[in-house]
């Protein structure tokens, strides 16, 4: 039986930040979003092609990884916590306190000296960047109304898969055109500024009633602060367990028990205490909702596996250079752009979910399967077919997830509901990389001929000055083509998860959940249904029987 939750009376207590837009208004505001995202994108996808050179320059060779491991961490850390600060201080705030953020770290990462500096700004980047992406999500819900949210959160899907791909080589060609990897944050800073001007006079205001001091009273203290150290504490030895830390060292053992008593004690903090959680454990009592939240970190592990190890595998495997590399992967960004468009206007237009996530997970999931045909002698040709797939996946995935869960959600926990799926997608992210960087790592020094095994400390980059005969230059490409191999095999299962998953979600159209009085009604409704193992409601559907939606608002008012 499916559970509909019910909101707490401090939430429905929140003032009503719904601001539907007239059409001129809404294209001003849509554009402003746009741009912000795609500058934030840019940032934290542009620097990896940098990396070699900011490491050199800095003498950061065996620690640059934590440039990007640093602003993961941040990011995710500080997902949960935006949702319930926006519901607070009001979303315009939280943006523009997000857009600052990265103004400031982008000027003082271009400012930094030395490793420790670097690392730290950019893990301030990581939460100016995070706000803004979950920002941009919320604001959306509040602009638009579900049935047109998908047609515009497809727009934003589309702006995140440019960034992605246009970071890198935006960077190269800053890089390259100056010299110096400083010119790449000069660049985005007075951008991030203008981003932010633009934003404060054109993006709509609802503050809240209640005087600053009522607001910070607001705020969960101490969610915010077990949930970050739990976070933090788990993520850090994960990243870098097997590379820089040792699995069974008593750092790696303490960081992981403090980071787990954590949570617990943040989850016990929610479920009793928190007035305003930033994780209603209520949300969990929705199985189709806890499904979806589960997907959400599986195909965020699988996705972002992909963008770090696909272009290692063409640059280690194939030799192909960094740019090169990002002109291949393009065919998938290409693909997760326009299909984020199209599923967005057809979710609109039909409102309807279902079969676009069920589309999305199995051409995912074919592409997946499909990439273990890769070998060192693939040609272009047949590595782009099973990137398309992923990327036509992809678009059908991430924005239109969005739009289900917030159809399975009460409308004051739009925000909520936003920042915990951006949470568990990027905790995803985290320990997918994590997972598949061990079994990268593993895998090559298990294939590498013992006269080589030296080089299994050279995981990401093949060192330049290598002097070998044929016969041994062959062999440490075999080894990195079984260690690429590996990480796509481990994204099979996890991507084919989701697929499997889509059998326990129910598409109820876009019809919204407005207060715990529907809700009872759709609990009580459900009660009194068939008795089916996943509790569907008889106006609700599989994709593939058809149902009119003003049928579906009879019943629900005649209930």
């Amino acid at each position: 039986m499916v559970t509909y939750t019910h909101t707490a009376p401090a939430e429905r207590a929140l003032h009503d930040q719904v601001n539907i837009l007239p059409r001129r208004q809404l294209l001003v505001v849509f554009a402003t979003l746009s741009a912000t995202l795609l500058i934030t994108f840019i940032d934290q996808n542009g620097i990896s092609i940098a990396l070699p050179t900011i490491a050199a320059d800095l003498g950061a060779g065996e620690t640059i990884s934590w440039a990007g491991t640093s602003s993961l961490l941040a990011n995710t850390a500080f997902q949960m916590l935006y949702g319930r600060l926006s519901d607070i201080f009001g979303r315009k705030t939280i943006f523009l306190t997000a857009v600052a953020l990265l103004t400031v770290a982008d000027l003082l990462c271009g400012l930094a000296q030395n490793p420790a500096m670097f690392y730290v700004f950019r893990g301030v980047a990581g939460i100016g960047g995070g706000g803004i992406t979950n920002l941009a999500m919320i604001i959306v819900s509040d602009v638009v109304t579900l049935e047109q949210r998908g047609k515009y959160q497809g727009i934003i899907g589309a702006m995140v898969g440019l960034g992605n791909v246009g970071g890198p080589f935006l960077a190269a060609a800053i890089v390259e055109r100056t010299g110096s990897w400083r010119a790449f944050f000069y660049m985005l800073t007075p951008l991030c500024a203008i981003a932010g001007i633009v934003s404060y006079f054109y993006l709509p205001d609802k503050p809240p009633p209640d005087s600053f001091k009522a607001s910070v009273a607001k705020i969960d203290f101490a969610g915010s602060f077990t949930s970050t150290l739990g976070i933090i504490f788990i993520l850090i030895p994960i990243s870098g367990g097997g590379s820089y830390l040792e699995w069974k060292s008593p750092l790696v053992i303490s960081m992981l028990t403090i980071g787990a008593l954590s949570m617990v004690t943040f989850v016990l903090i929610e479920w009793k205490l928190a007035k305003l959680p930033m994780m209603p454990v209520s949300i969990f009592q929705n199985r189709v909702v806890v499904v979806m939240l589960i997907q959400s970190f599986l195909f965020g592990a699988v996705y972002q596996s992909y963008l770090y190890y696909i272009p290692l595998y063409l640059q280690n495997a194939h030799r192909f250079s960094v740019l090169e590399s990002a002109a291949i992967y393009v065919s998938l960004v290409a693909f997760q752009t326009l299909l984020s468009v199209l599923s967005g206007q057809y979710i609109s237009r039909r409102k309807r979910y279902g079969e676009v996530l069920w589309t999305g997970f199995s051409m995912w999931t074919l592409g997946a399967g499909l990439t273990l045909l890769y070998d060192r002698t693939s040609s272009r040709g047949v590595i782009i077919g099973p990137l398309i797939l992923i990327g036509i996946g992809v678009g059908c995935i991430f924005q239109p997830t969005l739009v289900a869960l917030q159809a399975w959600s009460a409308k004051s926990r739009r925000a909520v509901i936003i920042s915990n799926r951006n949470f568990f997608r990027c905790a995803g992210g985290a320990v997918g990389l994590a997972v598949s960087a061990a079994v990268l790592q593993s895998t090559l020094r298990g294939h590498l001929p013992s006269h080589l095994s030296y080089l299994a400390e050279s995981t990401y980059t093949l060192p330049s000055d290598l002097n070998l005969s044929a016969t041994d230059m062959d062999s440490l490409l075999d080894s990195y083509m079984y260690a690429s191999r590996a990480v796509f095999i481990l994204q099979v299962p996890l991507i084919g998860l989701c697929l499997i998953g889509c059998l326990m979600i129910r598409d109820r159209g876009l019809e919204p959940i407005d207060d715990e009085t529907s809700v009872k009604e759709k609990a009580e409704q459900s009660s009194n249904s068939d008795g089916s193992d996943f509790g569907t409601e008889p106006q609700e559907s599989h994709f593939w029987e058809r149902q009119d939606p003003t049928e579906a608002r009879k019943s629900v008012s005649a209930a």
